[in-house]
């Protein structure tokens, strides 16, 4: 059993820095709905950051305070997208996130508008990798260099990791004690959409993914959905500097997946796999100036 890396992860949700100041804007979507957007930093500021935050995270976050404290300090302008319904607020439409959102990771990014650097933490940082991967020398027209955190870049993998033994009551239950309830509430304002009672059954991802994420987002099941959603397949068609730093000891995402997924990236990325770090459980001055001293050297 992997303890260490529990302790990293939840030692480092439990002690999040101080808040940063931040200000809030709401952006209209194309398709009629809105995100809100964190911003914190001197909007007059030259070097431009977009960080995209985890399953179920916020600007709030652990992560996110200790980046966009750190990067703020040293001159940047962050701006912190919340996926659909992760701002406090429901959202308008049906569609919600999910971990291979490039649809809003594209948008987002052209809203901010180049030159600009991105990161993506866990579910952010797969969207984010396989944004880069699916446009390729397209990506380098908005994005200098890009980081990824704790990214599953393998779902399935994932998936089955966070479904099984203490990860199933550490932290796939705690997921869920928030996305059952919002998914409820959405299906009270859009009836039909999928089934409340297999909602309420879900014990597990794969339960709730095939349930709630896949047939709300187009996929055909939840198999579908995380095969096609991955990352891992997509690193060797990245074409810009890029960051992958993922802990050999991620409890959500196992050694062998993390080094098999991503044994054809390109040249472009460079790979931290460090022995320990957990899930997000890196110390996070550390893991701020890291990933601000990649995207700025």
């Amino acid at each position: 059993m992997n303890v260490f890396g529990h302790l990293q992860t939840i030692y480092a949700s439990l002690r999040p820095p101080a808040r940063v100041a931040l200000e809030r804007l709401r952006w209209d979507t194309p398709d009629g709905d809105f995100i809100d957007v964190d911003f914190a930093g001197d909007p007059l500021a030259p070097r431009r950051l977009v960080l995209f935050h985890g399953l179920e995270g916020s600007a709030d976050s652990h992560y996110a305070r200790a980046i966009a404290g750190h990067a703020a300090r040293a001159g940047w302008r962050i701006a912190l997208p919340h996926w659909r319904g992760c701002s406090g607020e429901p959202n308008r439409k049906p569609r919600a996130y999910h971990s291979g959102d490039t649809e809003e990771v594209d948008w987002v990014l052209r809203r901010v508008g180049p030159p600009l650097c991105a990161i993506g933490i866990s579910l952010g940082g797969n969207a984010l990798l396989k944004w880069l991967g699916e446009r390729g020398d397209e990506a380098g027209a908005l994005v200098r260099r890009a980081a990824a955190v704790s990214a599953p870049i393998d779902l399935p993998a994932a998936g089955q990791a966070l479904d099984r033994g203490l990860n199933r009551l550490l932290y796939t239950r705690h997921f869920l004690a928030t996305l059952k309830p919002k998914s409820l509430a959405k299906l009270e304002r859009f009836p039909g959409i999928f089934a409340a009672e297999k909602v309420r059954a879900a014990r597990g991802f794969r339960d709730f993914d095939d349930t709630v994420t896949a047939p709300l987002h187009g996929f055909r099941d939840v198999d579908h959905y995380w095969s096609t959603a991955s990352s891992g397949p997509w690193l060797e068609r990245i074409r810009l500097p890029t960051l992958l730093l993922n802990a050999r000891n991620d409890p959500f995402l196992p050694e062998h997946a993390l080094l098999a997924a991503a044994r054809n990236a390109a040249a472009c990325v460079l790979l931290e796999f460090p022995r320990t770090g957990g899930h997000v459980g890196f110390p996070h001055p550390w893991l701020a100036q890291r990933v601000l001293r990649f995207l700025d050297p």
